[in-house]
């Protein structure tokens, strides 16, 4: 069975994207672009190991925290890149601790891109700061409330959860409700901030300490 690299981004053209980069740069690997964490991990069984993954960071369940974890413990063999557009180097430091090998930015230079690849490839690490990851972490001391944003106390408290990264299946176990009332609510919050995704939200709070009463 010939070696493959597996892909997932939420973002269909930047996962199509960086596929058709690692076609032209690593023409000796197959590429496959999984339609979400569900199907990666379906790759991987019916597959096997893949010779590097690649991962988006900020993923529709909320960060790929686990799903990074996930992967290492089913494949310890094989080299896992968290990929991001997100300069915070605090998401650089969340990848390292799950366990990823490098952490490439969506900024960064084809060829350096290319580089860092194949580094993860040859055995090696990849956190080399991307084009803003040498600024300190982020202020953010700038309150908001939820009532501030139009959102009522529960969908406050759901929110600072989603700015967690946290998935609707952590939440409502933390909140001991039902996954279809977190799925309701963050649909509203999507509405009342006028975004369309969590990663949307979780951008434009971005700076902003989230005050529940």
């Amino acid at each position: 069975m010939s070696a493959y690299a597996l892909i997932l981004d939420d973002h269909p053209l930047v996962a199509r994207g960086v596929a058709e980069f690692l076609r032209a740069r690593l023409p000796q690997l197959e590429v496959v672009v999984a339609g979400g964490a569900d199907d990666l991990l379906r790759w991987v069984d019916e597959r096997g190991t893949p010779a590097i993954a690649l991962i988006d960071f900020w993923l529709a369940e909320g960060a790929a925290v686990s799903l990074v974890a996930q992967v290492r413990s089913l494949c310890p063999g094989t080299p896992i890149a968290v990929i991001s557009g997100d300069d915070d180097p605090a998401v650089m430091q969340q990848a390292r601790q799950a366990g990823a090998h490098g952490f490439i930015h969506k900024q960064a230079a084809p060829e350096t891109f290319g580089v860092a690849v194949e580094a993860l490839l040859s055995g090696q690490t990849w956190f080399a700061p991307g084009p803003l990851g040498n600024q300190p972490p982020r202020n953010r001391d700038l309150p908001v409330t939820p009532a501030e944003l139009g959102l009522s106390a529960r969908q406050g408290e759901i929110l600072a959860l989603v700015l967690q990264g946290l998935p609707n299946k952590r939440i409502a176990l933390q909140l001991n409700i039902a996954e279809s009332t977190v799925k309701e609510h963050v649909t509203g919050i999507l509405e009342r901030l006028r975004v369309r995704t969590r990663v949307e939200a979780i951008t434009l709070l971005r700076g902003r300490r989230l005050e529940l009463s």
